[in-house]
């Protein structure tokens, strides 16, 4: 999970070098921690929040073999 919003993320910034992705795994869930530079926040989260929802969505369905709960968090 980690890598494939490494991927998206680092495609849709213009400081792919400065994006940080962290995975926290517990025994319900597994959070994923999103880091990007200040100037590309609005690129990630987008227009009333619809890239970062389209960003969860996409692994929300990678993840639905596993039977943990997947948190995106965009910091």
């Amino acid at each position: 999970m980690k890598e494939l919003v490494e991927v998206i993320a680092k495609s849709l910034v213009d400081n792919p070098d400065e994006v940080a992705v962290t995975e926290k795994e517990d025994d319900r869930a597994i959070v994923i921690e999103l880091h990007v530079a200040a100037s590309d926040m609005g690129k990630v989260i987008g227009k009333q929040g619809r890239i970062a929802k389209a960003i969860r969505s996409v692994v929300k369905a990678a993840a639905s073999k596993s039977e943990k709960k997947v948190i995106v968090d965009i910091v």
